[in-house]
């Protein structure tokens, strides 16, 4: 499920459609993918196809992280930083 939201998030193989990458990426992330939980993330802390939107993205990376995935430790503290300078 993840390797069809990365093609539409991406375009790769089908027309780029974020809203069809967010409904694969979240059904990955809900079985415990945490590289679609780290592309969810990274949508959100760039505002691609969403609302751009930090807390939610601190969500997903938060749970990436939790389970073990480095690259999202990294993304996490990179939108907590985004929200603290907001406030």
């Amino acid at each position: 499920m993840d390797y069809l939201g990365f093609m539409f998030e991406y375009g790769k193989g089908v027309p780029q459609d974020y809203a069809e990458a967010l409904k694969w990426l979240h059904k990955a992330a809900e079985q415990g993918d945490t590289s679609a939980m780290d592309s969810l993330a990274s949508m959100y802390r760039y505002g691609e196809g969403v609302t751009q939107d930090y807390a939610e993205a601190v969500k997903w990376y938060r749970k990436a992280a939790e389970l073990g995935y480095a690259g999202a430790m990294v993304g996490q503290g990179c939108s907590t930083l985004s929200i603290e300078f907001q406030g």
